[in-house]
């Protein structure tokens, strides 16, 4: 039986256009296309450089946690697709983390952050891992006072902060280096910019399905996703077969409105360097992007997908991982000098 679920997203195209181009088995590009290429660049998001270097400090330094062994960059590995490749996080004391960590790249194109979609900004954000007893465990009070014995941070914090050191100003620092977290010029957005030989033609099948199945329907836009909630579970119990006992990460939405229409509805990922990025899922089910496809297809589409149909989805979906964010070898080389 069809759930009842309950929407919230941005469409920013056509999608009966999308799919009746898919249905011809026409490959040719529309103009109106229901995934964009990136077209902001870390150095064009409008963050000053010396704030941008001062938050990738922050977001690598262990001393914002409580007993300064975590830091930011511990579960979001700045070179490893933004992640840990872990099922769940390691925290202070050891603590395991109750969901898989999502990835910082690109994190700034999310209409919301969190599986959940507990916080509206990156800024907001933030104040999650730093307090949570499974993450960071600090006080930001603590932070504060950490932070203005290094006169180092002092100096950074002066070029960018005309009151210094605040627990706002740390976590507008952090976040303005994650908007700078950019991957653009995939294959996929050199096919889109115009260049017909970026992704080969299996490739270009894997596209094709991913529209005509209805793959595209939740994962659009410049961020392949990150736009909208969605149901975990459209076409079939996901959790009742996945035959684990339901804890409070399963719940989604729900956890933050207590509306049953909310359970089980999460923010959609993007799926921009997903080959990157396993394991999959909220709760980190999927270990591999072929077994990610299979279950989306089965609970999301209601359809069971050929070997052939997942290989073409699976091989366009790796055109989607971009270079390296280029703020990366900026704020190397300016926090070398």
């Amino acid at each position: 039986m069809l759930k009842l679920i309950k929407l919230s997203f941005i469409m920013p195209f056509n999608l009966s256009f999308s799919f009746a181009m898919a249905a011809e088995g026409n490959f040719s590009l529309s103009s109106n296309e229901p995934i964009t290429p990136i077209s902001i660049y870390g150095d064009d998001s409008g963050e000053g450089q010396a704030k941008i270097i001062l938050g990738r400090q922050l977001f690598e330094d262990n001393r914002l946690s409580r007993d300064q062994t975590i830091s930011c960059a511990s579960c979001h590995n700045l070179h490893h697709g933004g992640v840990d490749g872990k099922a769940r996080s390691t925290g202070i004391n050891g603590a395991l983390g109750d969901i898989n960590t999502p990835t910082v790249f690109n994190s700034g194109f999310n209409f919301r952050q969190f599986w959940n979609g507990r916080a509206k900004s990156l800024e907001e954000q933030i104040d999650g891992p730093i307090q949570h007893s499974k993450e960071m465990g600090a006080k930001w009070e603590d932070v504060v006072a950490v932070l203005k014995r290094d006169k180092q941070y002092l100096s950074m914090f002066s070029l960018s902060y005309k009151d210094g050191i605040t627990k706002e100003n740390i976590k507008n620092a952090i976040a303005s280096f994650e908007r700078s977290l950019v991957t653009p010029n995939s294959r996929f957005d050199q096919f889109l910019n115009g260049n017909k030989d970026a992704i080969s033609a299996l490739e270009k099948t894997g596209y094709q399905r991913f529209k005509s199945f209805g793959c595209i329907a939740c994962h659009q836009g410049m961020n392949v996703g990150g736009n909208m909630y969605q149901t975990m579970g459209v076409m079939g119990d996901y959790f009742k077969d996945r035959g684990l006992p339901i804890i409070d990460a399963d719940l989604g939405r729900y956890s933050i409105t207590k509306e049953t229409l909310d359970k089980y509805v999460f923010r959609v990922p993007s799926l921009r360097n997903v080959e990157l990025t396993a394991p999959y899922f909220h709760d980190a089910y999927a270990k591999t992007l072929e077994q990610a496809v299979s279950v989306m297809a089965k609970y999301q589409l209601g359809r069971m997908l050929s070997k052939e149909d997942i290989d073409s989805i699976v091989a366009f979906l790796k055109t989607l991982t971009g270079e390296p964010p280029k703020i990366l070898s900026q704020t190397q080389k300016a926090n070398s000098k």
